[in-house]
């Protein structure tokens, strides 16, 4: 055998793969959409492209005293400041809870959390809608993983009943493929039957629901009963990065343990400063009855087709296209129309439940959501 022997197996196994999905028609690529009608994004309140927050921004960084471009290190070395203490006791008390750590992002806050607290002989258990990064956490860590069917209380039990060690069950607030809730009132009485940890991710609650847009925890008044909560500002606050809330004793452990906190160069003051502006911005008016006003619009006006849609009282609202092609088509059909959405192909989503996810924003016009729904109500 030659040298580039390894190299040239290692090349063919990687194009026999990307060729597998594009014959399946789920290739991916980056793209760049201007100029289109934003059903996308998960900028729900139109924060990341709101005048008025860039310009609290600027005013708060001019206020304060200039910082390094770069936070030059991990928190445990170099990256640490009051600016970022100060955001996560700010973020801890809007939320109602003990204390917050902030991550990169949510992925880091999800693969931190999981990987780091379950340890061999101990189980966690999610919800199979559960996001990329709570599975990937619970993976990293050696305890034994269970998944229980989407927000089906029955199986959860079942699940529990054989489970060992300390018990942890992750769901999400709302989901972000299908959009709709947890039963997050009986989730938690279920948790505490059986004395286990619920971990909950208000991704795509948070900004949306609760006074002020604090999560859906907060809105149902179990922030002392739920173990822990990850938040993200890359969504409804138009920023980017993660905190984990709940008890001191957590977040200790997580400066301890939690290896995407311990080992990545910290985020920026600029960016800390944003995150903290963003929630200001969110306190200074009712956003979440604006976004609750175009969610409650967008149902009425697609009640004719109403059996294509999950049902969903959040922003998310995903129409049912079986099959990767037919998703792809009924996209590029909008996009001449000038709407951003984009198919969610299967494996991101189970084979036969591919779907157009719609997202609402408080910027989409009553008129945007009648020709979109007109041209979906067509292809129905």
């Amino acid at each position: 055998m030659g040298r580039g022997t390894p190299v040239n197996s290692i090349t063919t196994f990687l194009e026999q793969k990307l060729e597998v999905r594009k014959q399946s028609n789920a290739y991916r690529k980056l793209i760049i959409n201007k100029g289109l009608i934003d059903f996308c994004s998960n900028d729900y309140l139109g924060f990341a492209s709101s005048a008025e927050l860039r310009n609290m921004i600027s005013a708060k960084a001019h206020l304060t005293t200039p910082q390094p471009t770069g936070s030059t290190g991990s928190r445990l070395i170099s990256g640490n400041n009051r600016i970022a203490e100060q955001l996560e006791s700010d973020i801890a008390q809007f939320h109602s809870a003990e204390n917050a750590l902030l991550f990169n992002s949510g992925y880091d806050a999800n693969i931190g959390l999981f990987s780091s607290l379950a340890q061999r002989g101990d189980t966690i258990i999610t919800d199979e809608l559960a996001h990329a990064s709570i599975i990937d956490g619970a993976r990293l860590s050696y305890a034994t993983r269970f998944s229980f069917k989407h927000n089906d209380l029955e199986n959860l039990e079942a699940k529990i009943k054989i489970s060992k060690g300390n018990i942890y069950i992750a769901v999400e607030s709302i989901y972000s493929m299908d959009g709709d809730e947890a039963p997050l009132q009986a989730l938690v009485e279920l948790a505490e039957q059986y004395g286990a940890a619920l971990i909950v991710d208000e991704a795509h609650a948070t900004g949306i629901y609760g006074q002020h847009g604090s999560g859906l925890i907060s809105q149902y008044n179990l922030e002392k009963r739920v173990f822990a909560r990850v938040i993200t500002f890359g969504k409804a606050l138009g920023c980017h990065g993660a905190a984990v809330v709940g008890p001191t004793l957590l977040t200790n452990y997580l400066i301890n343990f939690a290896r995407s906190f311990i080992y990545s160069t910290a985020a920026p003051s600029h960016s800390h400063l944003s995150v903290s502006t963003a929630y200001q911005l969110l306190q200074k008016e009712d956003f979440q009855s604006k976004i609750q006003k175009k969610i409650k619009f967008f149902k009425k006006e697609a009640a004719t087709i109403a059996d294509r849609f999950i049902p969903s009282n959040s922003p998310i609202q995903s129409f049912m296209v079986p099959g990767n092609n037919e998703a792809k088509q009924l996209a590029l059909l909008l996009k001449e129309h000038r709407f951003d959405i984009r198919p969610i192909l299967s494996p991101t989503v189970q084979d036969g439940k591919e779907r157009l996810r719609i997202c609402l924003h408080t910027f989409n016009s009553d008129q945007d959501i009648k020709h979109l729904l007109t041209l979906l109500i067509k292809s129905a």
